[in-house]
């Protein structure tokens, strides 16, 4: 496979196009952000991990049924995925009130839901990523019907099997936010990446009633480096791995 120029550098990854018209060449940077990129700072060895974490969480997927656009890590910071057009929404699970979702509903951080929500944003820093219901999808043509009914069961389906990874590794899967696509045949695929960036993650372990955070709010509010909190998820998830006996992994 060989690597050709670039076509889009983002917050976190950098792609590249190969010589092959369906395969993307990804690239994972040490930046961090937050607030739709109001903070940002260089964080050594931040792009190696979550490589290595996504990489990971996707091979874990596809051995409980749930495919993506995810072909194979290439290096500590490199991987190759299939091509896709992407659908422009931030697709959300939650399954504890954490974040936005506690603030808009004055409802206490950490409080467990009666079930999963599944919300919709617009892809847009710009606009900062407001909030779109279905009519809003359909009437904006940002998907159609049947693609939004496709995306909505991937997405429950994506928070089943991850609620069960992590449970596996004593970590509350409280929140996370995917990205789907289409592939070149028609295909609607998880995409993007699952890492500590885009998920909430709690340690499950005892820590005296204190939330022990080993996800990015640990930049975004300021509660410490968040090198120590990814590498405890990627030492988890390698292990459970190892357990699974999935041959692709080092």
């Amino acid at each position: 496979m060989e690597k050709l120029e670039q076509l889009y550098k983002g917050k976190a990854k950098k792609m590249y196009a190969t010589d092959d018209p369906d395969v993307l060449w990804v690239e994972y940077m040490n930046q961090a952000t937050a607030g739709n990129g109001a903070k940002k700072a260089q964080i050594e060895g931040k792009g190696a991990l979550n490589n290595r974490i996504t990489s990971l969480v996707f091979e874990l997927l596809k051995a409980r049924g749930v495919d993506s656009h995810f072909i194979k890590r290439l290096s500590d910071t490199e991987q190759l995925v299939r091509k896709m057009t992407m659908f422009p929404l931030e697709i959300i699970m939650r399954n504890v009130a954490a974040g936005s979702f506690a603030a808009r509903y004055g409802i206490k951080e950490g409080t467990p839901l009666a079930n999963p929500i599944l919300e919709f944003c617009l892809k847009s820093d710009p606009l900062n990523d407001p909030f779109i219901n279905d009519d809003g999808i359909l009437a904006l043509k940002l998907a159609d019907r049947e693609a939004l009914d496709e995306i909505s069961r991937q997405a429950r389906a994506v928070n089943d099997a991850l609620l069960d990874i992590f449970a596996a590794i004593d970590v509350e899967l409280v929140d996370f936010k995917i990205e789907e696509g289409r592939t070149s045949g028609g295909r609607i695929l998880l995409a993007d990446e699952i890492t500590p960036d885009t998920c909430r993650l709690w340690d499950k372990k005892d820590h005296s009633g204190t939330v022990e955070h080993l996800d990015k709010d640990l930049f975004r509010r300021d509660l410490g480096s968040i090198i120590p909190a990814y590498e405890e998820i990627h030492t988890r998830l390698l292990s459970l791995a190892k357990h699974e006996g999935l041959a692709t992994i080092e």
